[in-house]
């Protein structure tokens, strides 16, 4: 598999990321063993876990792979902050990030993480505090690299400028933006991305498959063994089945007719081999569902299927 460089960073990853939201809850742990070596395998890096996943059960399935299916310095660890339930005010702290921290590499067994990425505005933390935090944990030999959750445009840029202006900017600095990205999700392109791409920081693409709608598999219903079915992310899957995305999916089926590719493969490349996309992050059920997103290294989307693809998905 391919790698990047970050943003303007000399952290390298692989061009697709391997997500670990169900693990510990609808992914086994022997399903998990099976992703990641499969991932491994075929030359996959980045393995992107959070404080939150499953209430801290993702990182404890994840931490015993590590210490012993794959070997740890073969993979590129990439954590998020503070988790989603902290109270608001609290995440970007300098205690709460730090407990944050301390608890995942606990779990993971692990003594640092590649890329760990924390909230990048709470309107009620300074942002001093926050990247002072950062300067911690890579001081400490616990952090590498820094990167942001989800930020706006606009927040990206504040927090780029402000580490630049600090006193370590070089450590402070953030290299990366995690943030949903998809043919049914392209918000980012408005503003987060030219900002990213200003300030020198790279992509990382979650839920790239459209939260496994532009698969297709939920074109004539909901499947019993899909996420749609599941009681953990039925909701989450259905924000993204509305009749603009049953327009969206219908071309990317007809793309991949074309092509003799699968509908996956299709939706996948599109986001991986976006401007600015350093890696696409995927999560599967299981290793199959992996392997599928796996074989699309190989393919390129032709001009006139990618321009296609954009003019039905333009959120305009």
């Amino acid at each position: 598999m391919q790698r990047r460089p970050v943003g303007g960073s000399g952290l390298e990853v692989s061009r697709v990321g391997l997500g670990t939201m169900t693990w510990g809850e609808d992914t086994s742990p022997a399903e998990a063993r099976e992703q990641l070596r499969s991932f491994v395998d075929a030359g996959g890096t980045l393995v992107e876990t959070a404080d939150d996943y499953g209430g801290g059960a993702a990182q404890q399935v994840l931490g015993g792979l590590l210490r012993g299916t794959v070997r740890r310095d073969g993979v590129v660890l990439a954590g998020r902050g503070a988790a989603a339930g902290t109270a608001d005010g609290e995440r970007a702290s300098r205690a709460s990030l730090l407990r944050s921290l301390d608890r995942t590499l606990r779990r993971l067994g692990v003594e640092h993480l590649d890329l760990w990425q924390f909230p990048g505005w709470e309107p009620r933390v300074p942002l001093d505090e926050t990247l002072s935090a950062v300067q911690v944990a890579v001081y400490s030999g616990r952090v590498r690299y820094a990167g942001l959750v989800a930020p706006a445009g606009w927040q990206l840029a504040t927090v780029a400028g402000s580490a630049a202006a600090g006193p370590d900017p070089a450590v402070c600095r953030p290299v990366s933006a995690q943030v949903e990205y998809s043919l049914l999700a392209r918000e980012p392109e408005a503003e987060l991305l030219p900002a990213a791409r200003h300030h020198g920081l790279g992509l990382l693409a979650w839920a790239p498959l459209g939260r496994g709608v532009l698969t297709g598999k939920y074109t004539d219903g909901t499947p019993a063994d899909s996420r749609g079915a599941s009681a953990l992310l039925a909701s989450y899957v259905e924000a993204r089945r509305t009749e603009h995305s049953a327009r969206i999916v219908q071309s990317v089926l007809t793309a991949a007719d074309g092509l003799g590719t699968s509908p996956l493969s299709v939706a996948l490349t599109w986001v991986r081999d976006r401007p600015g996309v350093a890696s696409a992050v995927v999560g599967a059920r299981d290793a199959a569902q992996l392997r599928a997103s796996l074989a699309a290294e190989d393919l390129t989307l032709p001009a006139e299927i990618r321009t296609a693809l954009d003019d039905v998905s333009d959120p305009v």
